[in-house]
């Protein structure tokens, strides 16, 4: 059963519009998370109530909401220290987070393998690490406020505690180094077949894993290759590949990543760096856009700072802008004019230009491609397998010294079959 849930944000420095995408994020959020969203509060201020984070008369308006709509919690935008927090729950007898525990529980709720799971244990320690240290400043009343033994107790113990959640946050990093290591040796050992990466990068519920499994449909026809979708976001939490061999027999590698959203917490990012290295490792990116959603400008500021942030800003993109069977033709439209024809236009659920999404793929990753003509004797019939097998085969015939392929085929594999091209 959805809890009900009040969203409370304060604008110091946005722009009121850009405000109010936050405020309907923080919303999606809600929902991702199972949370009803009953109401909403906001305030403009120059600056934060030390005591509240809003001002007091905010919170009486809340009190009163909370109230008439039977809320079981309260979710700030903005992130709350421990005495706001603790002052809030006074207040407002209700539970109370703010938008990175939100995000941290829904991290939680989603995360399927191992990595996945020690990552987001490692940035709730890190969350709840300077909250249980912030404690320390109501200790005196927690315990009673008699002398300075209780006190000394009190901070013994408070002390203890950090400790713990520290040896416990380097035991996980350690067992994430581990996780690392083997991850770096299967990406050596991909790098080494020497295939193409694509990379699928985006805001969350964009449909990367939409495309990736029309992918898999088209070209493998294998439902256990493919990879968890929903419509919610952060469905995926850990990387996907798939290896996709075209129709012509050529093959690249596709890579399914964690969805991006404004102001990640820095915990998170952090937790996750090592799973988005695989950006990074790509050659190029699809950055997958839901332009059925009003705020898709923002998303596309969103996942290029992200992009930016984690170091692959260089690598060459090509825009992907999905759903379009959600937007009737006069917006969609609209949103070509305001935007440019630059990328393609795709709705991975109908299979609307999946080809020339393909097509532009290779153009792209296949662009260094050398077509030539090979004569290859009879009697290494295995070399003539190899092409027929793994590269694209254009035209064959048999002559009296030899199969002649005309194949187009990767520098590499032109350069190790040399002897056999003719000039």
């Amino acid at each position: 059963m959805a809890k009900k849930g009040i969203i409370v944000g304060l604008n110091i420095n946005s722009k009121s519009e850009d405000f109010n995408e936050l405020m309907i994020e923080l919303e999606n959020l809600c929902s991702a998370c199972n949370i009803d969203v009953v109401g909403s509060i906001t305030q403009n201020a120059k600056q934060v109530n030390r005591a509240y984070y809003i001002g007091i008369g905010k919170v009486e308006e809340l009190l009163n909401i909370i109230k008439q709509e039977k809320a079981d919690i309260v979710v700030f935008y903005n992130e709350l220290s421990t005495s706001q927090l603790k002052n809030l729950e006074e207040k407002l007898n209700c539970e109370i987070i703010d938008r990175t525990a939100l995000i941290l529980d829904i991290f939680a709720q989603r995360a399927k393998t191992r990595e996945a799971k020690l990552q987001v244990e490692v940035a709730s320690l890190r969350y709840m690490l300077p909250r249980l240290i912030g404690s320390n400043e109501n200790l005196g009343r927690q315990s009673g406020g008699v002398g300075t033994k209780n006190r000394g107790s009190g901070e013994k113990k408070l002390e203890l505690d950090r400790r713990r959640i520290e040896e416990k946050i380097t035991s996980l990093n350690r067992e994430l180094d581990d996780l690392k290591f083997q991850r770096e040796t299967q990406r050596n050992m991909r790098k080494k077949s020497n295939l193409p990466n694509v990379a699928l990068v985006g805001y969350t519920n964009a449909g990367k894993s939409s495309i990736m499994n029309e992918l898999v449909d088209i070209f493998k026809n294998s439902e256990e290759k493919k990879v968890f979708e929903k419509n919610m976001l952060f469905a995926t939490l850990e990387t996907s590949i798939r290896s996709i061999v075209l129709q012509d027999n050529k093959e690249f590698l596709l890579s399914d990543t964690v969805g991006f959203v404004s102001n990640l917490p820095h915990d998170l990012v952090k937790a996750f760096r090592s799973t988005l290295e695989e950006v990074c490792e790509a050659d190029v990116l699809l950055h997958v856009i839901d332009v059925s959603n009003p705020s898709y400008k923002n998303h596309i500021k969103v996942t290029v700072d992200t992009l930016n942030q984690i170091g692959a800003n260089d690598i060459p993109i090509i825009n992907i802008y999905n759903k379009i069977d959600l937007v009737d033709e006069e917006l969609l439209n609209d949103i070509v004019d305001d935007i440019g024809k630059e990328g393609i236009f795709v709705s991975a659920k109908k299979n609307i230009n999946i080809d020339k999404m393909v097509k532009c793929i290779c153009d792209s990753i296949f662009k260094d491609y050398i077509r030539c003509k090979l004569l290859i004797p009879y009697s290494e019939g295995n070399v003539a397998s190899y092409f027929n097998n793994n590269t694209s085969v254009i035209n064959t015939e048999y002559m009296e010294e030899g199969t002649l392929l005309d194949v187009e085929c990767s520098n590499i594999e032109y350069n190790k079959y040399k002897k056999y091209v003719l000039e």
